[in-house]
C-alpha cells in the first residue's frame, strides 16, 4: 500500500545522490554495467521515500539493479528523473512502476550521445590540447590545467543536473497525470527502449562466420548470404539465445561460460 510522502523534502538526499554518483564506474560489470553504481547513488532517496513501506523499498531496489549504462558525467540528470518518479510512485496508488525503468532505458542512449559528444569529444580534447602544449614546454601547469579545465565544468554540471532532473521530472509527471497521457508515455518509452536494446545488440555483439563454398568458378561466402537475408542475423540469433536462457533462469555466469566455450570451439573448427 502506498503512503503519502508529499510532505517529505528530499533536497538533502539529492545532494547525497550527487556525491555518491562519483562512484558510478567503480563497480562497472559486464553483465549490467553501471547498475550497482546507480543503485548506490539513489539509495538515500529510496530509503527516505519508502521509510514506512519495506515492500516498496524492496521493489525499488530490485528494479534499479537492471542494466544501465550512460555517460557518467551527466548521469545525475537521470538520477534526478528517477528520484522524481520514485517520489510520484510513493505517493500515487495507481502509478505504473514499470515506467521508471522504461524511462531509464529510453533516455540513457540519447543522453549518452550528448554527453559523449561534449565531454569526450569536445571538452577533453580542449583540456588535453592546452595541457599537452604546456607540458611539452616543460611547464608544470600542463597536467594541472588539464585536470582543472576538464573537471571544474564537469563537477558543476553534475551538481546542477541532479536538481534539474528532479525538477523536470516532478513538473513533467504532474502534467502527465493531469492530462492522462502517462500510459501513452510509458508505452512509447517501452518501444524506444526496445529499439535501443536492439541497436545495442547489433552494434555491440561482434560475431561472423568465415565459412564459404565454391559454386562453379565462384566462391560464395556464407556471411554474405546471411547479410542478404538480414544484416546482423547472427547477432540477433546470439541475443535471442541468451534472452531465452535468461528466461529459463539460467545463471548469467553459466551463460558467459557457455558463450566462451562455444566461441573457442567454433573458432578452432572454423565456424566463427
Amino acid at each position: 500500500m502506498k503512503t503519502s510522502n508529499s510532505e517529505k523534502n528530499i533536497d538533502k538526499e539529492l545532494t547525497r545522490v550527487f556525491w555518491r554518483s562519483f562512484q558510478m564506474e567503480f563497480s562497472w560489470n559486464y553483465e549490467r554495467q553501471m547498475n550497482l553504481g546507480y543503485i548506490y547513488a539513489i539509495i538515500p532517496v529510496l530509503e527516505k521515500l519508502y521509510k514506512d513501506n519495506k515492500a516498496g523499498l524492496k521493489r525499488a531496489l530490485k528494479r534499479h539493479l537492471e542494466f544501465f549504462n550512460m555517460t557518467p558525467h551527466i548521469v545525475t540528470l537521470m538520477l534526478g528523473i528517477s528520484a522524481a518518479m520514485e517520489k510520484e510512485n510513493s505517493e500515487v496508488e495507481d502509478f505504473d512502476e514499470n515506467s521508471i525503468n522504461n524511462i531509464k532505458t529510453a533516455l540513457m542512449g540519447p543522453l549518452s550521445g550528448i554527453g559523449d559528444s561534449f565531454f569526450w569529444g569536445t571538452l577533453r580534447l580542449i583540456a588535453t590540447g592546452i595541457g599537452t602544449s604546456l607540458s611539452l614546454q616543460g611547464n608544470a601547469l600542463g597536467p594541472i590545467l588539464f585536470l582543472f579545465i576538464f573537471n571544474v565544468p564537469h563537477i558543476i554540471i553534475r551538481f546542477l543536473l541532479v536538481k534539474l532532473g528532479y525538477k523536470l521530472g516532478i513538473e513533467f509527471l504532474s502534467k502527465l497525470q493531469k492530462n492522462g497521457t502517462m500510459e501513452k508515455l510509458t508505452f512509447g518509452a517501452s518501444i524506444l527502449g526496445l529499439v535501443v536494446i536492439g541497436a545495442m545488440a547489433a552494434r555491440m555483439i561482434d560475431i561472423s562466420t568465415p565459412l564459404s563454398f565454391v559454386s562453379g568458378e565462384n566462391k560464395i561466402e556464407v556471411q554474405g548470404i546471411l547479410n542478404d537475408i538480414m544484416p546482423g542475423i547472427l547477432q540477433l540469433g546470439a541475443f535471442g539465445a541468451v534472452y531465452y536462457l535468461l528466461g529459463k533462469k539460467v545463471k548469467p555466469l553459466m551463460i558467459l561460460l557457455g558463450m566462451a566455450i562455444v566461441g573457442i570451439i567454433g573458432s578452432l573448427i572454423g565456424i566463427f
